[in-house]
């Protein structure tokens, strides 16, 4: 019974065994020919990706005068602030001013209880008068002892010792005006007015309130003109003072609101050792209030001018290990890799050295692009529209044309450039 099982078995195992090793055979031949097929079919697809020209896009090389602009955060701060405090210790009798009012120079802000200050007054005037009346008694007592001296009804002596009291009464009436006049200064404490023109800040104090020369009253801020206080780098120092001799145009930015136009009017003595820095201040008018102190604004000053720049571009720009270069593409739509020198970046243009106006430079695609190789575009190379450091249309120079338009790229196409 054992064999006829086992022998059925054997039988299956060995067709089957069979029937695998014909599989693999057929297989591994299929293989073979398939591997000796590649080379050829590689070959010839390699050798017509190389001969197709590379889809690209162009921009054309143009001149303009590019400002070089530093752009850094700034403060406002006021040009006048006063901490408005007391003279003397006293009582408010009357306040004459609200929180947040403009005030004029001069204008009367607190009165003080002044009835001690009149009364000296008026006692330092009353020992002037009898000291006055005292002084015109002796001068005459001068004048006879005189006459009689000179008849020899008198001594010398007696009419030298008229003349001391009078030198004597002459010096106490000095001094009854000069307490006279401190009794006033000391009167004019009890009337506190505006130093300057500004606005008023918190008022704390209302009448009844004792106040010391140790307590601020109020604070007075001057809001027009009024100042950006900003950091300048030290390798813009020198034309930064430059500047600053010309009172050149100030920018400043404030989210929200219209840019404000002021001028450079301050650069420090000094440079700050630990970042390196050199603080600068610029003017506002602020009539509307656009800006306010302690407020940061993004500051825009232009320092210095390249005259007739040549400018491409950023994206065309290729960052590689000797150092910047493009592609220039000529009439035949060949392209070349030539070195240039960055001198300053704007927005999504840069200026360079050793390119000229009217070449055509690869802005997207360079990926794809080898030196001496061919290229193609889907429209005419157009000259990049021209931007200025801050942001708006700049006189330019160089070649035009009809229906030039705007090659300028974008973001992403500045990062697969770098990329």
């Amino acid at each position: 019974m054992k064999k006829k099982v086992v022998l059925p078995l054997l039988a299956v195992l060995v067709v089957g065994g069979a029937a695998s090793w014909w599989w693999g055979a057929r297989q591994a031949a299929t293989s073979v020919a398939a591997q000796q097929q590649q080379p050829a079919s590689g070959g010839n697809g390699a050798a017509g990706a190389s001969g197709a020209p590379a889809l690209v896009t162009l921009a054309q090389v143009r001149r303009q005068d590019v400002p070089i602009t530093v752009q850094v955060n700034g403060s406002v701060v006021s040009l006048n602030s006063v901490d408005l405090r007391p003279q003397v210790t006293n009582t408010v009798r009357e306040v004459h001013v609200k929180e947040g009012q403009f005030v004029k120079a001069g204008q009367l802000l607190f009165t003080l209880d002044e009835r001690a200050d009149q009364a000296n007054l008026a006692k330092a005037k009353a020992q002037q008068l009898k000291d006055e009346a005292t002084l015109a008694d002796l001068e005459r007592q001068y004048r006879r002892n005189q006459e009689l001296l000179a008849q020899n009804f008198i001594s010398k002596s007696a009419a030298d010792a008229t003349l001391s009291q009078m030198e004597a009464q002459r010096a106490a009436v000095a001094a009854d005006k000069a307490a006279v006049q401190a009794a006033q200064v000391s009167l004019s404490y009890s009337t506190l007015r505006a130093p300057i023109a500004g606005r008023i800040g918190a008022v704390n104090i209302y009448p009844g309130s004792l106040v010391q020369p140790t307590g601020s009253l109020l604070t007075i801020t001057q809001l027009d003109p009024i100042a950006v206080s900003f950091p300048v780098p030290e390798d813009k120092l020198q034309d930064l003072l430059a500047a600053a001799r010309g009172h050149t145009p100030v920018r400043a930015i404030v989210p929200g609101r219209k840019p404000v136009q002021g001028t450079l009017d301050f650069v420090d003595n000094t440079v700050d050792p630990q970042i390196g820095t050199v603080r600068a201040k610029a003017v506002f008018d602020n009539a509307d209030q656009t800006l306010w102190p302690g407020q940061f604004v993004e500051t825009h000053v232009t320092v210095s001018t390249l005259k007739d720049a040549t400018v491409i571009p950023a994206a065309s720009v290729m960052l590689l290990a000797d150092g910047s270069s493009v592609y220039v593409v000529d009439e035949q739509r060949t392209a070349a890799r030539r070195k240039v020198e960055a001198l300053y970046t704007f927005g999504t243009q840069v200026a360079v050295k050793g390119l000229q106006a009217g070449e055509q430079v690869v802005v997207e695609g360079k990926q794809n692009v080898r030196p001496g190789g061919k290229v193609r575009t889907d429209a005419p190379a157009q000259p990049a529209q021209p931007v200025s450091p801050a942001g708006g249309p700049a006189p330019s120079r160089g070649p035009t044309g009809p229906g030039a338009a705007s090659a300028a790229p974008d973001a992403a196409a500045v990062a697969r450039s770098r990329a």
